[in-house]
């Protein structure tokens, strides 16, 4: 399997003037390690990790398959990051993805209150005892919202005071080859004794983008040159905010969203698949429409009563509600209340969240948590909005042109190679790429920092066709 932007990762050689480690390769250590993201990423520049930092079981079990020789091998797992102090030899880079869930939704936003939030802490005194010549940290862009803007600037004002010019970025996945549209807040740190410190910058997006065919096996692979529309011709007086790169309010979306609790021009909903009559269809609608109303309770999605809807809806009987009950799209929450069954989000609808279509620029942000997301295996070349939606219902989805996000497609998606062996179970392996870092990010962010930290140019990526290729590449002794 080929993925688009293939380039030879190149190594970084100090050469003999480096004060790194022998041979000009310099070293590093990888804390909250997960399967070997940022690991992949700095050997590829020549690296040499000293010894990695991970708790979990399955994921150890994956690391050391990857890169734990059985023989010989010296390094060793440094445990909990609690229990880290003075490491046994100097390092020049600490790295990690330091546990994201207490500044994200998936983690109830505790921050600090949580203790992998306390993490930092010692995220902190180990940069203090062992002063590495610089560092990256990785995280959730949650981190920096406004809500969790004081325990950011904490962060880096203690990474500062330990002599370190330290600063931030949103870093997004699709900018580095990979059709995912994943931000992550990259923390960077540089001693302030190494004269050309103020020099860094986080890198520049990669003019090369991918589609999503170009990582995921089984698709059509097609370009389909989409019309631009006066937004109100798609959405009427509602034109949403765009939500994340890959939804424009200009053009028809290239995913299609199955939920009873949300609308668009590419959601489908239960009574788009089900037969039921204009009349039934307004009736969903109604209550779609006003469930969210205050006026109709406090929660987010108020179930409405038959009176409510009866005010709403001319000439409404109970019967009418009770053929869609039968039906499975209406059920009755409290007495005399209606809401939908399909009533989650992430539930979908038939195990369905969403579809996307194989011509996109990407998928939205791969989770840890998992996804009832699927591609279509054929592309959809319609570009008219009142028969958009039917065309993919009758050419996609009931004839079942569609397959789901393997856990290889995962890997491929966060820029792992092809050689990686991953967990043999399917779900855990989703769950942990999910939860990695993306290799492409790191390639090129470690590529720009370690420029500045030792005062070397790094060469180029060299491009030559389809596909990003990690094969393993032999530093320059």
């Amino acid at each position: 399997m080929q993925q688009l932007n293939r380039f030879e990762l190149k190594p970084l050689n100090l050469g003999p003037t480096g004060d790194s480690r022998p041979g000009g390769r310099f070293t590093f250590i990888d804390l909250f390690a997960g399967i070997g993201g940022f690991r992949i990423a700095l050997e590829r520049l020549g690296g040499q990790c000293l010894g990695y930092s991970e708790v979990d079981a399955e994921a150890i079990a994956v690391y050391q398959k990857n890169f734990i020789s059985p023989i010989g091998s010296s390094e060793g797992n440094l445990g909990d990051v609690q229990t880290i102090g003075t490491l046994p030899e100097s390092v020049d880079l600490i790295v990690g993805g330091v546990p994201c869930q207490p500044w994200s939704i998936a983690g109830k936003i505790k921050g600090f209150e949580d203790p992998r939030g306390q993490l930092w802490f010692d995220v902190i005194r180990i940069i203090r005892l062992n002063q590495p010549k610089a560092f990256i940290f990785e995280n959730v862009k949650g981190l920096m919202e406004p809500r969790h803007r004081q325990s950011l600037d904490w962060i880096v004002r203690e990474l500062s005071q330990l002599g370190y010019f330290v600063t931030f970025k949103l870093l997004n996945s699709y900018d580095f080859g990979l059709p995912q549209d994943r931000d992550r807040i990259f923390i960077v740190g540089i001693q302030t004794r190494i004269p050309s410190y103020s020099e860094f910058k986080f890198p520049e997006p990669l003019a090369e983008k991918p589609r999503l065919s170009d990582c995921i096996e089984g698709v059509e692979r097609r370009v389909i040159q989409k019309r631009k529309f006066p937004p109100e011709e798609l959405f009427g007086d509602r034109i949403p905010a765009s939500r994340g790169r890959f939804q424009k309010p200009d053009e028809l979306n290239d995913f299609f969203l199955f939920s009873d609790v949300r609308d668009g021009h590419t959601t489908i909903h239960s009574w788009d698949l089900l037969e039921t009559s204009e009349r039934e269809k307004e009736i969903c609608l109604t209550l779609l429409r006003n469930r969210r109303k205050k006026i109709y309770g406090p929660k987010d999605g108020n179930p409405l009563s038959f009176e409510h809807l009866q005010g709403l809806i001319s000439d409404l009987s109970r019967e009418e509600l009770e053929q869609l009950v039968d039906k499975r799209i209406l059920r009755q929450a409290d007495p005399g209340r209606y809401e939908f069954v399909n009533s989650k989000i992430s539930a979908g609808i038939n195990g369905v969240a969403k579809i996307s279509l194989p011509h996109a620029d990407g998928i939205g942000t791969l989770t840890a948590t998992g996804m009832r997301d699927f591609i279509g295996t054929v592309s959809l070349n319609c570009q008219d909005p009142k028969t958009y939606k039917q065309e993919f219902i009758d050419k996609i989805y009931k004839p079942g042109r569609f397959k789901p996000i393997s856990a290889r497609d995962y890997g491929r998606l966060q820029g792992f190679p092809e050689e990686f062996q991953m967990a043999r179970r399917e779900a855990i392996a989703r769950k942990q790429f999910g939860n990695a870092v993306s290799v492409p990010v790191v390639y090129h962010l470690g590529r720009s920092l370690l420029e500045v930290v030792f005062g070397v140019g790094i060469q180029s990526p060299v491009f030559w066709g389809d596909g990003i290729s990690l094969s393993p590449v032999q530093p320059s002794l």
